[in-house]
């Protein structure tokens, strides 16, 4: 189902005209009302009255991180206080906040592309959904629920966390659908099977996942547990929040349509900045085109990832691939660059464990030293009669030890590090308890 058919399918001269138009406007809108990009705009002698649109956009630079620590808290914003209807902050952990605001056209935009990637991932009105994205200052859980309503399902507002709640509700009020991080989707579907629920007491049929990469191994392991179609929604907070993107429940595993008639994407060189070919990895970069409270150019994201057209079936828009990683995430082991989501394509690859996994960079002396934690999944556990693993335990077993040593050759063999490698059972390892779950843990600068 398209949400916005004439839009979705619109072709690419007249997306291309249309994208132009808008950047053309809103690089004029900046530059009159926001002093930051006032100020850089004089420092690189750019004239708004004279940009031509998407092919002077390489000369404006990047916006990152930082600038918004720099304007922090309001100096990004292109309207009067009165004219902003709603405050948000990223969920970031570090440093000051990045706080972002919506005029009421805003949301209007904001509930229209959540809305279309809804449908994409195969909602349809009428339905139910059980939203177990954070609600708050975070955008995933009131982005989510207002786009829900626009698209005409009736929403559940459970909110992130209470996993007992979270089944109940499924079982009592039998939606079809489940909004979650992917790892609190991983935690469900493990109640779902340890707590023996029949598949039959649930009713989902679709589960749209965000705010974190996750890899095929967990939507296997999504699908299989909730008995769902799991697609992907990305978005980040200094955009919009979710539906920038999002993966069509027919196109599993070809990517996720970028709405690039409000947001315009670039891949760029993580090093040099440059433009990358249609194809390549490099940093995805976002500009808006039709913000008004806090419009954004040229926004360094920091994810990984490539765009492409050749994989664009129903609709005209571009596609990027699965996020491979953060480029502010690679970790330099020993000369050798390193995404730790790269693990998770391992993982794929071996029987008898599970997307369970952790990865902990550390320092003995001078020496980086890295060591993967994965669980064992729970047949093979059953089958050895164990309720958790230790490494005493590991070395009493000739197929756990045939496991490790397979899972270390696979890292060896495909990212060129030796790693040391810990088996653990079942439930060893953290999980999510409704928002985001970090796998990574530097600790060489600690």
């Amino acid at each position: 189902m398209l949400f916005n058919p004439d839009i979705e399918r619109l072709p690419l001269p007249q997306l291309r005209a249309l994208q132009n138009a808008r950047l053309k406007e809103q690089v004029q809108y900046v530059y009159q009302r926001v002093p930051f990009y006032q100020q850089k705009f004089d420092a690189l002698g750019i004239n708004p009255a004279t940009f031509r649109g998407l092919e002077d956009l390489p000369q404006l630079g990047f916006t990152k991180k930082t600038d918004f620590r720099d304007n922090y808290p309001f100096g990004l914003f292109a309207v009067p206080q009165q004219e902003v209807a709603r405050l948000h902050c990223s969920s970031g952990t570090t440093g000051k906040a990045t706080v972002v605001g919506y005029t009421a056209e805003d949301l209007g935009i904001f509930a229209e592309v959540v809305a279309r990637s809804l449908a994409a991932a195969g909602c349809r009105p009428g339905m139910k959904m059980q939203n177990a994205y954070g609600y708050g200052l975070f955008t995933g859980g009131l982005g989510i629920h207002y786009g829900a309503e626009k698209l005409g399902l009736t929403v559940i507002p459970v909110s992130g966390g209470s996993t007992d709640r979270q089944l109940q509700l499924l079982q009592d009020f039998r939606p079809e659908i489940i909004c979650a991080t992917p790892s609190y989707a991983q935690v469900l579907a493990e109640e779902v099977k340890r707590r023996s629920i029949p598949l039959e007491a649930i009713n989902l049929r679709y589960a749209v996942l965000g705010a974190e990469p996750w890899s095929e191994a967990i939507r296997h392991q999504v699908q299989q547990g909730l008995k769902v179609e799991a697609t992907n929604i990305y978005g980040l907070s200094e955009i919009i929040g979710p539906g920038v993107s999002q993966e069509d429940a027919d196109e599993r595993g070809t990517g996720s349509y970028i709405w690039e008639d409000h947001f315009y994407p670039e891949v760029v060189d993580r090093e040099t900045g440059e433009p990358v070919a249609e194809g390549e990895y490099g940093v995805l970069v976002l500009t808006t085109l039709t913000k008004k409270a806090m419009p954004i150019l040229r926004y360094w994201t920091g994810d990984i990832t490539t765009i492409y057209y050749e994989h664009s079936y129903k609709r005209t828009h571009v596609k990027m691939a699965p996020i491979r990683g953060r480029a502010d995430d690679m970790l330099i082991i020993r000369g050798v660059n390193f995404f730790p989501t790269q693990v998770e394509d391992i993982i794929s690859t071996l029987d008898h464990v599970s997307p369970c996994y952790q990865v902990v960079a550390s320092r003995q002396g001078s020496m980086d030293e890295v060591e993967i934690s994965v669980e064992v999944d729970e047949q093979l556990m059953r089958q050895l009669g164990l309720e958790t693993l230790t490494e005493e335990v590991v070395q009493q077993h000739e197929c756990l030890q045939k496991l490790k040593g397979a899972f270390a050759k696979k890292i060896k063999d495909n990212i060129g590090l030796s790693m040391k490698v810990t088996l653990l059972g079942c439930g060893q390892l953290p999980r999510s308890e409704g928002g985001k779950l970090s796998r990574v843990k530097d600790l060489r600068n600690l």
